[in-house]
């Protein structure tokens, strides 16, 4: 089992049964030393706005999310849908858990 840290669109249960065809299980927790940052990306019926997360200077800046309980084939799901404005990578939550998060892909 693998944890996956959601702090926009994958929390809404909508966009979850899309993706994953179910919904996803997860408790609130927080990333510490990033912020979110405004990022327009380009959809069928024009540009959108979304938030991406980026690293912070700020150690005290904090990202609230859930911790989603997933499994490999649902961190490839989750990797179709995110655009190629992100890219997966693995993080420490405040809880001590370890979970993989979308942020910039520069």
């Amino acid at each position: 089992m693998e944890y996956l840290f959601s702090y926009g669109t994958l929390r809404s249960k909508e966009i979850q049964m899309r993706v994953f065809n179910k919904f996803l299980t997860g408790t609130q927790d927080q990333l510490l030393g990033y912020k979110l940052k405004s990022l327009q990306i380009e959809e069928e019926f024009g540009m959108a706005d979304y938030v991406v997360v980026v690293a912070s200077e700020n150690a005290s800046d904090i990202i609230h999310g859930v911790a989603f309980a997933v499994s490999n084939a649902d961190l490839a799901k989750a990797d179709q849908f995110e655009s190629n404005s992100y890219k997966r990578v693995q993080v420490t939550l405040k809880s001590g858990i370890i979970a993989w998060v979308y942020i910039e892909n520069l």
